[in-house]
Parts: structure tokens; C-alpha cells; sequence
């Protein structure tokens, strides 16, 4: 059961090695629990890869199942540098770019490139990032 502080998964290991152990989440939509899913086809039931750190004490084997956990600080952190963020850059830049730039195809043009280019900062720091967002697995 996960405190209130993290979130949990459960998921199947698929592959441990010395260094990763590499476990399988399914994510449900909340369509999951629905009686008519299987009628209305908007059920995204959605397989998800995650590399953990191996615990060298962990007597865990290929094909467990086990709690994938991280801190819900991580999740928020992760909602602001992949939505809250950019949105506030795209505001920003056609705020204040809108009377520099009268046509709204060209201002619209330059505003998402500078939204690909704070992506683009994201991916240049994405081992930084990696190493602040860590899973564990909790087998209880």
C-alpha cells in the first residue's frame, strides 16, 4: 500500500541485472473500471517500461510482481517541467510578442519555437533529470 506521500504501480519484472532491474506497469485510464468498455473502444490500457536500480540484496527473481514507487513530489515536479512550464513560455512569448509581430501565423510560428526550444533545453539536461527522478521497488 502506498503512503500518502508516493505513488505506487504494481508491476512485473521483466529482466534484473546487476546495475537495472526492468519492470512492466500497465497504466489504466480510469475507463478501466468501466462496465462498457469493450463497446465504446476509448479504454487505454497502456504497458509502460521502467528501469529501477537493483537492489543487491533483494531476492527477487524475473517474473514477480512487485510496487514501482516514487515520491509524489517527483510526479508534481514532472507535471511542472512538462506542462506548466512550457504553457508559461507559450503565454509569455505571445503576450508580449504580439505587438512586435502584427501576423498572428508568424506570431503563433515563433512562439512554438520557443516552446520547442525549452523542450529542447529539457532533452539536453534529460541525464540530470534521470538522476533526479528515481524509482524503487517495494516487494511487501
Amino acid at each position: 500500500m502506498a503512503k500518502k506521500n508516493e505513488i505506487a504501480h504494481t508491476g512485473k519484472i521483466l529482466e534484473i541485472t546487476p546495475d537495472f532491474t526492468t519492470v512492466q506497469i500497465v497504466v489504466s485510464s480510469a475507463c478501466s473500471a468501466c462496465h462498457a468498455k469493450g463497446l465504446c473502444g476509448m479504454s487505454e490500457d497502456e504497458e509502460k517500461v521502467i528501469m529501477v536500480p537493483t537492489d543487491p540484496y533483494s531476492e527477487l527473481k524475473e517474473g514477480d510482481e512487485v510496487q514501482v514507487k516514487t515520491k509524489m513530489t517527483m510526479g508534481l515536479k514532472a507535471v511542472w517541467i512538462s506542462y506548466v512550464i512550457p504553457l508559461a513560455v507559450l503565454m509569455i512569448l505571445i503576450l508580449s510578442l504580439h505587438t512586435v509581430i502584427a501576423n498572428e501565423f508568424l506570431l503563433g510560428g515563433v512562439s512554438l519555437a520557443g516552446v520547442a526550444g525549452y523542450y529542447f533545453i529539457v532533452w539536453l539536461f534529460r541525464d540530470k533529470l534521470s538522476n533526479e527522478f528515481v524509482f524503487y521497488i517495494d516487494n511487501n
